[in-house]
Formats: C-alpha cells, sequence, structure tokens
C-alpha cells in the first residue's frame, strides 16, 4: 500500500460578484410582477426576500459567478452562457482545466505526468463525451478520464476515489478537478435556495509517496472515508428523462425541476450526521475533535458549519480553527 499526498491545489474564481443587495433586487422586482399576476387570479402571493433573512439564513454575503447579468435581469433570473460549436472547448472543461492548470504548477508536474483525470461536480455540462476526457486531451494527460457526482460533496468523494486508487497502485498520479457551475441549475425564483451557491472550480494533484520519501509543505493522507444516506429535502428533478413525462418532449418544462430544498430540515439531518460521522471516524484512529489542528467543512452555511463544530467540540470553534470564506 503506498502512502499518498495531495502534490498540487489550484483555484479559479470568476471575477463577477452579486452582493446580497442586489439578488434581493432582483428577486424582489420579480415578485412584484409575479404578485400583481397572482392577485388578478386569486394564487397565494410570494414572500420578499432580504439580505438580512439571507446572513441569517446561511452567513453568506456575497458570491462568485460566471455571468451576473443575466441573473440580475428580473425578466430572465438565469446566466447567459452563449452555446459553443462541438469542436470548441466547452465551458465546464475550460473552468476546470483553469484551477487544474494551477494545481499541475503547484505540484510541479504537466499533463503527461498525469495518468488519470477525474471531473467531479454537482451538476455536468453534458453526459458524453465526458467532461474529464475533454479536458484530459486538451491537457495532454496519459491513461483515462471519467465523470462523478455527489453533489455538495463531489470534490470530497473524487478525493477519495483517487486516494485508493493510488494507494493500491492502480494510477500513479492523479488529477481531480471540481468545475462548480451551480448558477446555471439554481431556481432564482424560490427564496429558499436563490442565495445559496455561486460559482467556482477547484483541483488537486493526488499521488504516491516513496517509503521515506518526504514532501515538506504538502498534506498526506492517512486515510478517507464516505457514508451517504437518502434524503429528498434537498433535490432536483432536471434530468435526460425529464422530457419524457411530458406532453410536448422537445418543449423542457422547468417548473418543479430545478433544485429545491426544506432548509429546516437539511439544517438537522446535516449536523446530527456530520458530528456523528467526524466524531467516530476521528475515534478510529485513536483521535477527538480537540485533537485536530484545522477542520474544513462544507463552505455553503456557516450557521450549518458552527452547530457541527459546537456538538462535536462541546463548545464554539473560532475561524482559524474552521475557516470560512463566505464573508
Amino acid at each position: 500500500m503506498h502512502r499518498v499526498i495531495i502534490s498540487g491545489i489550484g483555484a479559479e474564481i470568476p471575477e463577477p460578484v452579486i452582493t446580497n443587495e442586489e439578488l434581493v433586487a432582483s428577486f424582489n422586482s420579480w415578485v412584484d410582477t409575479e404578485n400583481a399576476r397572482r392577485a388578478d387570479t386569486g394564487e397565494p402571493l410570494l414572500q420578499k426576500s432580504d439580505s438580512d433573512f439571507i446572513v441569517h439564513a446561511s452567513g453568506v454575503k456575497s458570491r462568485h459567478v460566471i455571468e451576473r447579468e443575466g441573473i440580475l435581469d428580473p425578466t430572465r433570473m438565469s446566466p447567459r452562457i452563449p452555446a459553443r460549436p462541438d469542436d470548441a472547448l466547452s465551458l465546464e472543461a475550460e473552468f476546470g482545466i483553469a484551477s487544474a492548470r494551477k494545481a499541475l504548477a503547484h505540484a510541479g508536474v504537466d499533463g503527461s505526468d498525469i495518468d488519470l483525470v477525474i471531473c467531479s461536480a454537482s451538476h455536468h455540462q453534458r453526459p458524453y463525451p465526458a467532461i474529464a476526457i475533454e479536458m484530459q486531451e486538451a491537457l495532454g494527460t496519459k491513461g483515462a478520464g471519467f465523470d462523478m457526482g455527489l453533489g455538495c460533496s463531489s470534490a470530497a468523494a473524487a478525493l477519495h476515489v483517487a486516494v485508493n486508487l493510488v494507494r493500491a497502485g492502480a494510477h500513479k498520479r492523479v488529477l481531480v478537478s471540481t468545475p462548480e457551475i451551480i448558477t446555471g441549475h439554481l431556481n432564482f425564483r424560490d427564496r429558499q435556495t436563490h442565495f445559496i451557491f455561486g460559482d467556482a472550480s477547484v483541483a488537486m494533484v493526488v499521488e504516491g509517496l516513496a517509503q521515506g520519501e518526504k514532501r515538506p509543505g504538502r498534506f498526506e493522507v492517512l486515510d478517507t472515508r464516505t457514508w451517504t444516506q437518502m434524503s429528498n429535502n434537498i433535490r432536483t428533478n432536471l434530468g435526460y428523462y425529464t422530457r419524457t413525462a411530458q406532453e410536448d418532449p422537445y418543449m423542457i418544462n422547468l417548473e418543479g425541476n430545478l433544485i429545491k430544498q426544506v432548509g429546516n430540515k437539511v439544517f438537522k439531518e446535516v449536523t446530527v450526521a456530520g458530528q456523528k460521522f467526524i466524531v467516530e471516524f476521528l475515534a478510529e484512529h485513536g483521535l477527538t475533535p480537540g485533537g485536530i489542528r484545522r477542520f474544513w467543512l462544507h463552505q455553503a452555511n456557516a450557521r450549518m458549519n458552527a452547530m457541527i463544530l459546537k456538538l462535536s467540540f462541546g463548545h464554539d470553534v473560532d475561524h482559524d480553527r474552521a475557516p470560512m470564506v463566505l464573508e
């Protein structure tokens, strides 16, 4: 069994930013128009949003996005992402490559030193050809490539796969890239979810470490663990069968098919399960939360992270121990 390290990391963050105030102004403008229509039909009126609600619910104050004008247009409320010809690099591959090149440079290797590419994201631009294989060709990597996804845990799940493939000797050096363009799938007309996510791409190079070899400044992976549990409290029904359930299969109806969640139930499920998972995993290695210098938790909800840590430690934990990027 090989020792394994994360030898390189990279991140690509889009420049455009949308603040809570801008997002709320767009949403409330649409609500005004929609409520005027509903007043005539007798449908229940929609509730407006505000920045205080968003910060209290999530801790999010702003988000980086691929494209902001389309999102903030109350008549559209979706990013404008032009289609590209088949022989051009796809947006997801382009985004993934941007972070991948930074990770390769950090690791001191180039594409030809990679023998597996994993593109793991909560949403993929298409089912095939795999985005990972498109990246593989553009980067000049060897071996194979495949796509995978596990919602918000996509990067962590891919790291688990990469580490164990290297540890088993199946691959020498794996590139993991997670290009998340979640704004393309968000429902910006849903008060409960429109503020949660933005866009970003991250990448890691995972490789073996020879016996006795040292790589200062790099993280050695001692162990990884995965665990999943079914829940409908955060869900999307948009997929390649969506059109088959509709009267006109050539006109896709997005109503009810975009991301939706029951926030309070997600909070309860994740905080309880997260704390239990962390404590039990550390205990298997003779460790306690107090013996860990730093925790990197899911960066989508500050309240959720704070509660997981409080349950794990028995007291509040500061941002030095558990950094947050939401502010």
